[in-house]
């Protein structure tokens, strides 16, 4: 069975500082590097390596570094039947500036990726209802997440990021929301939760999903049902490198296990797992992990 990842795909260059310029403030970083990136293209490439099939169904420009990401997306093994060239519009770009402490901010340019709309999606139907697992971003127009979801037959997993306003619909048509703290805030139009036990109410007011995840960094993550079941899953102490893919990852990782019929709560074990390990390493996939690599640091996959 199939994981179908619905996103955006990304240039990065990632520069590396102490810390973020303030405000008209110019600041000297210690370097930068090019790269690969998007929420998408991460939550892809990270499933597929924890040995998921996955399709994609994406949109990048008629530019090299269009051209590199559909070699990488092969290289993979990830299906790119459903990923469009744009004639017009240039492949997405995004910053990263990474501080020394491993936190990060982010700036994304959509390019391509906003051009991803409802026909591609309709020309991905059979694909799409075939699927186990539909997974998606708001890193592409909602409007084609929202026909996604209400023509998929399997799991709808929906990372609601970068923070927007998500409409009442498309929750409505989700089943798994994965958010983070800012993340849940903007949904529920309240303050940023400081503890587990905040996330845990906050997520408790989201209507429409069967289960709501919430990951917490170095805290590990929160899980809420409709059910009324909820728990926190704590994190793993590691030396942080970089945060950039950790979310990404962690997506992924959570797709894997629920498409190999895990328990949601397995899944969100396995997947804060993955994410550990992908902050101990630079970069956005080339710190994603491969089962070995899971197998050797936390003794496998989900038993």
């Amino acid at each position: 069975m199939t994981i179908v990842v619905l996103g955006s795909l990304n240039q990065d260059i990632v520069i590396s500082t102490a810390r973020a310029p303030q405000a008209g403030e110019t600041l000297l970083a210690h370097g930068h590097v090019h790269g690969f990136g998007g929420k998408g293209a991460n939550q892809a490439v990270a499933a597929t390596r924890l040995g998921g099939q996955v399709n994609f169904i994406g949109r990048v420009g008629q530019d090299p570094q269009g051209s590199d990401y559909l070699e990488l997306l092969h290289q993979e093994g990830i299906g790119t039947e459903h990923v469009t060239i744009s004639s017009t519009v240039p492949t997405g770009q995004a910053v990263v500036i990474l501080e020394d402490d491993g936190q990060n901010r982010i700036l994304v340019s959509p390019g391509s990726n906003a051009e991803i709309a409802q026909r591609d999606v309709e020309n991905a139907r059979a694909l799409i209802q075939g699927a186990k697992v539909v997974l998606a971003q708001l890193e592409i127009p909602i409007p084609s997440v929202q026909l996604a979801f209400e023509m998929a037959q399997g799991i709808r997993i929906l990372n609601a990021a970068p923070a927007l306003i998500v409409p009442q619909s498309l929750l409505d048509a989700t089943d798994v929301l994965i958010v983070n703290e800012s993340e849940l805030a903007s949904i529920i139009g309240a303050p940023q939760p400081q503890d587990p036990a905040q996330a845990i109410a906050g997520a408790q007011l989201i209507r429409g999903p069967k289960a709501v995840v919430v990951t917490l960094g170095g805290q590990g993550a929160i899980g809420s049902k409709t059910s009324g079941e909820s728990w926190h899953q704590p994190g793993l102490e590691v030396d942080v490198v970089d945060t950039t893919a950790a979310g990404d990852a962690f997506c992924g990782a959570l797709a894997v296990g629920l498409v190999g019929d895990a328990s949601l709560e397995d899944a969100l074990k396995q997947a804060i797992k993955v994410s550990a390990l992908v902050v101990t390493k630079s970069g956005a996939l080339n710190s994603l992990p491969n089962r070995q690599e899971l197998h050797e640091t936390y003794g496998g996959w989900i038993k």
